[in-house]
C-alpha cells in the first residue's frame, strides 16, 4: 500500500460545508484514496505557512495532495523545496480563485477532481523564485497587487471571487495609479522606465483570467514578464478594450519579454508589497531577482493539456 499524506486548509473559499458534513467528506476522501492503493493521513493546517513546515517535516511518502486555495499550494511546494528529497505533489482547489487547478482542467466537484489527479500521470514543472521565495504560478506588484492580500476573507467567503472584483472597482476609481521608477534586465539587456504594474508568470490563467497567454509552457525553463507603464484611468479602459480583441504582449503600454532570469531594481519605493500566488511578500528590499527551478514532480489529470508540457504528445 502506497502512503499519501493529505494537507487541507480549512479557511480556503466560500464556506459551504457545516462541521457535521466534513467529517463525511472525509471518509469518502479516504475511500477514493484506498481506491488508487494509498493509505492516507489528513493533516490541517493551524496557521499561515504552516502547510510549507508540513511538507518540509515529513517522513518520506509516495504523495502530497493540498487541498485549499493557490496559496496553499504555494506554501506546500515551499515547503518541498526545502527538502532533500523532494516529493510528489498534487493540488485540488477549494479557494477562491483558483487559477492553479482551472489551468489543469480541474473543476469544482472536489471527489471528482482527486479521481483524476490519482489516476492522472506525473509531470514535472518549473517554479519560479523571487530573492529565493518560491511562487507557483504569478508574482507582482503596483496596481490592483494587492487586491488578493487585502481583500478581506469574511467577504471573501461570503460572495466568493466577486468580492475580488468589488475590490479591484473602488481601487480604479478612488486610488490614484503611482508609477514606479525601476531598471530592469532581461538577457543581459537593460531598460529604463515608469510603470504601473508588473506580472512574472508561467502561467495560461491569472486573476480569473482563461488564456491570458496564448503560449505557455511549464517545463521550457523559461517565464513570462509584462510591464505596463499605464497611468490614466481611459488609458486603462482602452487597454481592457483592446483585450478583447488583441493578443495582451501586443496591447498599447505593455512590454512583453520571455526568460529565465529577471533581475529589478527599484529606484522609487513601493508603496504595497509584492504578490505571491494571491498573498503578500514579506521581503521589502529595493532589488529582487527572479529565476527558474527545474523539474519539481506534481501530479495531473490525463486530460490536461498537452501544449503546456514539452514532448507530451497524444
Amino acid at each position: 500500500m502506497k502512503k499519501a499524506v493529505f494537507i487541507y486548509n480549512p479557511n480556503s473559499g466560500k464556506k459551504t460545508h457545516k462541521k457535521t458534513k466534513m467529517i463525511t467528506d472525509f471518509h469518502k476522501i479516504e475511500k477514493i484514496f484506498l481506491a488508487y492503493q494509498y493509505e492516507v493521513t489528513f493533516i490541517k493546517t493551524q496557521h499561515a505557512h504552516h502547510a510549507t513546515s508540513i511538507v518540509e517535516e515529513l517522513e518520506a511518502v509516495d504523495l502530497v495532495v493540498s487541498l485549499g486555495g493557490d496559496g496553499t499550494f504555494n506554501e506546500v511546494v515551499t515547503g518541498n523545496l526545502k527538502r532533500k528529497d523532494p516529493l510528489i505533489i498534487a493540488h485540488l482547489p477549494s479557494g477562491t480563485t483558483n487559477d492553479i487547478g482551472a489551468m489543469f482542467g480541474l473543476g469544482k466537484n472536489i471527489y471528482k477532481n482527486l479521481h483524476l489527479l490519482l489516476s492522472g500521470k506525473e509531470k514535472e514543472i518549473d517554479i519560479c523564485s523571487i530573492n529565493g521565495e518560491p511562487f507557483v504560478y504569478v508574482a507582482g506588484f503596483g496596481k490592483f497587487m494587492n487586491i488578493p492580500y487585502d481583500t478581506k476573507r469574511t467577504l471573501k467567503k461570503k460572495i466568493g471571487y466577486l468580492a475580488y472584483l468589488v475590490n479591484a472597482v473602488e481601487d480604479f476609481f478612488f486610488n490614484q495609479t503611482p508609477l514606479y521608477e525601476i531598471v530592469y534586465e532581461v538577457d543581459g539587456e537593460e531598460y529604463h522606465g515608469l510603470y504601473s504594474l508588473a506580472l512574472i508568470s508561467n502561467a495560461t490563467r491569472i486573476a480569473g483570467i482563461n488564456n491570458f497567454y496564448t503560449d505557455v509552457t511549464l517545463n521550457d525553463g523559461k517565464f513570462e514578464v509584462l510591464f505596463c507603464n499605464l497611468k490614466k484611468k481611459q488609458d486603462i479602459i482602452k487597454s481592457l478594450i483592446y483585450l478583447k480583441t488583441t493578443d495582451i504582449t501586443k496591447v498599447p503600454g505593455f512590454y512583453f519579454h520571455k526568460t529565465s532570469c529577471l533581475k529589478i531594481k527599484f529606484i522609487d519605493k513601493l508603496k504595497n508589497p509584492w504578490c505571491l500566488d494571491g498573498e503578500k511578500m514579506n521581503q521589502n528590499a529595493q532589488e529582487y531577482v527572479i529565476e527558474i527551478r527545474k523539474h519539481v514532480k506534481t501530479l495531473v489529470p490525463n486530460h490536461v493539456r498537452h501544449e503546456l508540457f514539452i514532448g507530451d504528445q497524444r
